[in-house]
């Protein structure tokens, strides 16, 4: 085939490499709607950086449970600690961007008076948009980070027009990381607290989601004094937001 015809027939492809991502991440994000994901993007990028690192044995800890085998408490205080509106919103909070960015102003404001780093800059993202990230995308830093929060925008969108509200928090508190490699509630409640994840109290409930979204920086396990006075309150904002009877707004 001449260099000529080649670039034609290329050129002919251009158009359609768009409508086929569009149609392969609508079946996938429609198959995983019924199928549960034997492992996640972040999952996979965590062991090839291990890897890479000079240790291709690290294991990661992963153990699907459907919401009827966790504790209610733990998907309750997810969305206690990280997006009380998630069974109203359709994916994307906006009250909670405006918010976040009028705090992150201040935060940044004070720190340049005080000469002193930024501390804990507060994130808009739902727990739709975690799912989509966690499951199908990359941190990303740069250019490559734009890129991902442009596919998170689709992915969201997919799962919020695909997914029950109950899918959606099933999967992210099957893949949100709780430890270093430690994915789930499952694994996450026999690391760290020797039990199964059906038998997670509040009060352990709210210790995993307190170390979100810094797993590797805080541990349930051996909580300190952020963590405790983060997880006392995400105890409290359990029970104002309905207790486990909240869950059933979901159905």
């Amino acid at each position: 085939m001449s260099r000529g015809r080649w670039r034609q027939r290329m050129r002919g492809w251009w158009w359609k490499l768009p409508l086929l991502f569009v149609v392969l991440s609508v079946a996938q994000v429609l198959a995983l709607r019924f199928v549960d994901p034997p492992l996640s993007a972040f999952m996979v990028a965590r062991w090839m950086d291990a890897a890479m690192g000079g240790n291709p044995g690290f294991r990661i800890r992963y153990d699907f449970r459907s919401l009827r085998g966790i504790s209610p408490n733990l998907p309750l205080a997810l969305v206690a600690a990280e997006d009380q509106r998630f069974a109203v919103h359709h994916g994307f909070d906006f009250a909670a961007i405006e918010k976040a960015q009028v705090h992150n102003e201040k935060m940044q404001a004070r720190a340049e008076r005080r000469g002193t780093p930024v501390r804990r800059l507060r994130g808009a993202s739902t727990i739709s948009q975690q799912t989509a990230k966690n499951l199908f995308l990359w941190q990303g830093v740069g250019p490559t980070r734009w890129l991902r929060k442009g596919l998170e925008v689709w992915y969201t969108a997919l799962l919020e027009a695909l997914w029950p509200k109950r899918r959606i928090l099933e999967v992210y508190a099957n893949v949100a990381e709780f430890g270093d490699g430690v994915y789930g509630a499952q694994a996450a409640s026999r690391q760290f607290f020797g039990k199964d994840a059906a038998r997670l109290g509040p009060a352990e409930a709210a210790r995993l989601a307190a170390v979100l979204p810094s797993p590797k920086r805080y541990s349930a396990a051996r909580p300190g004094a952020y963590v405790q006075r983060r997880a006392q309150n995400i105890q409290r904002q359990m029970g104002a937001i309905g207790g486990t009877g909240y869950l059933r707004t979901l159905d």
